[in-house]
């Protein structure tokens, strides 16, 4: 073979933060097959110390934009389990609405406006607007409804201001929430043709199996999104349990060359976290809508397809849809009480997660008897997912080759492939190595 392929792509576009793609073929022989993240790093655990346990939150909230609530749930369920707080039902039930209107906001925005371009092979979506104006439309629809239906609980869906350690600072009233519903009801039509959109382009999706092990939040009842355990599932379908205090035990973070994020892995040479990750984990837990949906789009456990991740997201969008409406009905049926604060019962170290939208999310933190904070940790969905994506490279590069892919071809399939991750690159380095040269 006689295949001479260079790939340099320099800030992979369509996702959040900068990754590189480094790819050299000479004479059919792979010389550099590599998923870059040059990121610099970040040190919100730096940032935390000598915080109050009341203002970590609102400081980690501001690891992401997108994911801001998903990192407040979690840095708040960390501070509680450190101080011994335990939240009430309603408080349980607002915060799992808050984690739906995320999840199902930034699903919308990574299915129709990151992926869907390269299914339908425009370079971005505002060619779309001219050809496919309707569907644009419905897209900024449905993430308008999230946005308000999770202000309404939040008091923001951008760093929330009203979820606070031991419940919330102010709540919806009954009112509020029968008008979110109505207007979730409303939202049904864009639902639907959501599905019969994704349903016409799952021929487009690439074919690609690369098994490996699956991460996230599981429960006995119900798809876990805001609490549960930490479980794994392989291929073959063999599980592995973890309490989320022991969250060291299966992530076993460790340092590699070519990013600023350090990589993960457990059980084999990586995992992956998201949403195909949840599904796996959960599939048997959804809804009958949800699961009808998983269905019609001709997703299966276990699934080893890592492009599958968007077709998760779809499937998980009508979840949280249905989810939602039900804990309204429960909200509404008990009415919202004012419920004061729960305080402190003790101060020490404590450990929380929560499932965002790229995957299992892991906060933990330890506070003095004064309730600051003396130590932070933060292990964020897309670093766990980095090694994955450099072996799906390497198993990817080479059926390309096999294939006869030619270089933009092959540019393309590894594009759509980190994008397919919805990863958050900036969120995920953490980590910096200082040489001093004397």
């Amino acid at each position: 073979m006689s295949k001479t392929i260079n790939i340099a792509v320099h800030h992979l576009t369509r996702v959040e933060g900068h990754g590189n793609i480094a790819v050299n073929v000479q004479s059919g022989k792979i010389e550099k097959c590599e998923w870059q993240v040059p990121e610099a790093p970040r040190f919100f655990e730096a940032m935390v110390r000598g915080r109050h346990y009341t203002e970590v939150a609102r400081v980690t909230s501001r690891i992401c934009g997108i994911c801001s609530v998903g990192h407040t749930l979690a840095s708040l369920k960390a501070t509680e389990a450190a101080l011994g707080i335990k939240i009430s039902p309603q408080t349980r039930k607002l915060r799992e609405l808050l984690k739906h209107a995320e999840n199902f906001d930034s699903h919308v925005l990574h299915v129709y406006f990151l992926a869907a371009p390269d299914l339908l092979g425009a370079p971005s979506v505002f060619p779309l607007v001219k050809t496919h104006g309707e569907v644009v439309a419905r897209a900024l629809r449905l993430k308008r409804l999230a946005h308000e239906w999770g202000s309404l609980i939040g008091g923001r869906t951008t760093h929330p201001t009203r979820a606070v350690p031991g419940g919330f600072s102010a709540l919806p009233t009954v009112k509020e929430l029968e008008d979110v519903k109505k207007r979730l009801l409303a939202a049904v039509p864009d639902l639907e043709a959501t599905l019969a959109t994704v349903k016409a382009l799952a021929g487009a999706i690439p074919a690609f199996d690369r098994p490996t092990e699956y991460m996230a939040l599981s429960q006995p009842k119900g798809y876990a999104l805001y609490d549960g355990d930490v479980q794994t599932v392989l291929p073959d379908g063999n599980k592995a349990s973890y309490k989320v205090a022991d969250y060291r035990k299966c992530t076993n973070e460790y340092v590699t060359p070519l990013s600023t994020a350090k990589y993960t892995k457990n059980r084999r040479e990586s995992y992956a976290a998201g949403a195909l990750a949840r599904f796996n984990n959960n599939h048997d837990r959804l809804l009958p809508e949800a699961k009808k949906a998983a269905a019609e789009l001709g997703l299966k456990p276990v699934c080893v397809n890592p492009y599958f991740n968007t077709v998760a997201q779809v499937v998980e969008i009508v979840q949280s849809f249905h989810e939602s409406l039900a804990i309204i009905d429960e909200l509404v049926k008990s009415g919202i009480k004012d419920e004061p604060l729960v305080q402190p019962t003790r101060f020490g170290r404590g450990a929380g997660a929560v499932e965002v939208p790229r995957g299992i999310l892991f906060h933990e933190y330890e506070y003095d008897q004064e309730g600051l904070c003396l130590a932070g940790n933060c292990i964020i969905p897309t670093n766990q997912n980095h090694a994955n994506i450099q072996k799906d490279f390497e198993a990817l590069v080479p059926k390309l080759l096999a294939e006869g892919a030619d270089e933009k071809k092959m540019e393309l399939r590894l594009e759509m492939l980190v994008r397919a991750y919805d990863p958050c690159i900036s969120c995920s380095t953490h980590f910096l190595d200082v040489k001093f040269v004397r």
